[in-house]
């Protein structure tokens, strides 16, 4: 095993301002894949998901918000407690930039005509991560300690 890869994937600094940026991102993120994956909070489930994913484009439609949703709950439950942080934000990031290239860009910028300014924040959030890794009080932390 690499532990030279695994420490520098783990260990970032003793701030805890990734904090700040990790819990709401994370329960942000977690909330929007459960619409996709299991219908919560007013969504439309893995299959109504699926195929207004399939009516705009993106094929295969029930593939892409499983990926879509898996991406946004388990990376968003990995961010919040600061596990995997980097490759997770990383995946979230691409979650991102798809979603706002492939729906939210021809509406502007403005959330309120659809546009992308809530995808581009999400997307500044989790670029912050990728580079910032999750700080202070946060299971990397913990798991970088151990590796050394």
């Amino acid at each position: 095993m690499n532990t030279s890869f695994i420490k520098r994937l783990l260990t970032s600094s003793d701030s805890v301002a990734p904090l700040a940026l990790r819990v709401p991102a994370g329960i942000i993120f977690m909330a929007h894949g459960a619409q996709k994956l299991f219908g919560a909070f007013g969504g439309h489930g893995l299959e109504g998901t699926g195929q207004w994913m399939a009516s705009i484009g993106l094929e295969p439609g029930m593939l892409m918000a499983f990926l879509a949703g898996s991406g946004e709950f388990f990376g968003g439950l990995f961010i919040l407690i600061g596990l995997l942080t980097r490759p997770a934000a990383l995946v979230l990031a691409i979650t991102m930039i798809v979603a706002i290239v492939s729906v939210h860009l021809p509406n502007g910028l403005f959330m309120s005509n659809g546009g992308y300014e809530f995808g581009l924040s999400l997307l500044a959030i989790a670029v912050s991560l990728v580079f910032s890794g999750a700080g202070k009080l946060s299971a990397d932390s913990l798991l970088a300690k151990r590796v050394r």
